[in-house]
């Protein structure tokens, strides 16, 4: 089992920065990848960015260029900035990590990320 909490999120401006962080443990020697991913109340949850076990990335395109993901495997640590934010960045973002052994996907209860003026 793999327990994962975020923590970081918040109000923001548009156009500041906030830096998402989740924290795992447990068994986390077999987690292989890594993920955020939002939600807006009524729609369904969309996919942020993810990080292979080989530290491969992907964005999801509409984010590229303003989100940053980033791992530490040695602190079991998942790190998510964010910048130039936006009002439709306002989401619940979780935290998402899959088991490579036994293919279990996990999810944080999520922090909510308000953006405002």
């Amino acid at each position: 089992q793999v327990q994962l909490v975020e923590s970081g999120g918040g109000l923001g401006q548009p156009g500041e920065s906030l830096r998402l962080s989740c924290l795992a443990s447990g068994s986390t020697s077999s987690i292989w990848g890594m993920a955020w991913y939002r939600q807006v109340p009524g729609l369904e949850r969309e996919l942020v960015a993810r990080i292979t076990g080989r530290g491969n990335i992907y964005y999801s395109d509409s984010l590229k260029g303003r989100f940053t993901i980033s791992r530490d495997n040695a602190k079991n640590t998942l790190a998510l900035q964010m910048n130039s934010l936006k009002p439709e960045d306002t989401a619940v973002y979780y935290c998402n990590a899959d088991d490579y052994y036994n293919g279990m996907v996990y999810w944080g209860k999520g922090t909510l990320v308000t953006v405002s003026s």
